[in-house]
């Protein structure tokens, strides 16, 4: 494989690491966009990508939750879906074989319907813009075999955390701090990645990156997060990268008195098929399809059956 192909390849066998998908209950739903090069080539790659994340079962623990069997009204919320649509554009620079950078853009358009407790009727709310900026530097400079590297970066408050429902018996009220744009809050991340080849014609890529909370705002301080993953291409096919990761998230549960601890935090792992199509020497296009293996939600939260993501990369 050529030097920029196999740059885009790294580019993107990472993308789909889902954050923890839990309900609007205090837990945010956010998405770590690690597009990094993760490759000693230097150069400027720019990446736009969507992902689509339905959150469509509620659940309890690890049991899906009958919302027929639930009379009305109740006193807890019973949440009906989210659909959480991402846009993201990332600029990612490899200064040299040490060191690089990269700006993650995130917007974000979701519809959600729910019923509050106390009420019988839904409450719609659809949040959007622009989501929290996150900014991250890359160091790999510690030699032998493959690429091992160190990442960290801020999430930065600038997405929007006063937005409301739009209709129903909670017009005009907040949504809940997890179906914000943004949080509100800096987050530090910290992480560290191996890229290497396990045999002539597969490559692997390991990572680990925690997402903390540096600070509350407004009665709110999200929970911190771990994501965890593998992931595997196999290179023998020319213009073709297909990949295979196995992502697994963990978070704690959100604090602050506009947070529902008793509805937030939790584990989730899931499997992700996808691949890489070079379009030209300079471009390349990248699908995923990521399916859960494991959930365990504390309390009541919204997951997903499936997310997809879709995206180009473009070397400069």
């Amino acid at each position: 494989m050529s030097a920029p192909l196999r740059g885009l390849a790294a580019l993107c066998l990472l993308a789909p690491v889902p954050a923890l998908a839990c309900s609007s209950c205090g837990c945010s739903l956010t998405s770590d966009w690690l597009s990094q090069g993760l490759v000693s080539v230097p150069g400027t790659v720019l990446s736009f990508r969507y992902d689509d994340v339905p959150q469509t079962r509620l659940q309890d623990g690890r049991v899906g939750v009958d919302r027929s069997a639930i009379a009305l009204p109740t006193d807890r919320e019973i949440e009906r879906y989210t659909y959480n649509h991402y846009f993201t554009a990332t600029l990612d620079h490899q200064f040299n074989g040490i060191w690089g950078v990269d700006l993650q853009v995130p917007a974000i358009y979701r519809p959600h319907v729910t019923t509050s407790p106390g009420d019988t009727d839904f409450s719609s709310s659809t949040t959007g813009g622009l989501g929290d900026i996150r900014v991250s530097a890359r160091w790999q400079g510690f030699g032998g075999p493959g690429i091992t590297g160190l990442q960290f970066g801020l999430k930065l408050p600038t997405g929007s955390f006063h937005e409301h429902f739009l209709g129903g018996p909670s017009l005009g009220q907040e949504t809940d701090r997890g179906l914000q744009p943004g949080t509100g809050t800096v987050d530090a991340l910290v992480g560290a990645y191996h890229y290497g080849r396990i045999a002539p014609k597969v490559d692997v890529i390991l990572q680990a990156l925690a997402q903390i909370p540096l600070d509350s705002r407004e009665g709110y301080k999200p929970a911190t997060g771990v994501n965890v993953s593998a992931g595997f291409h196999y290179t023998g096919w020319a213009g073709i990268t297909p990949q295979l990761q196995f992502n697994a998230r963990v978070a704690s549960k959100d604090s602050g008195v506009n947070a529902d601890p008793d509805h937030s935090g939790g584990e989730l792992v899931y499997v992700a098929p996808g691949g890489i199509v070079r379009l030209s020497p300079r471009a390349s296009a990248f699908a995923y399809v990521q399916v859960p293996v494991y959930q365990r939600v504390i309390g009541f939260q919204l997951v997903p059956t499936y997310t997809a993501s879709f995206g180009i990369n473009y070397r400069l």
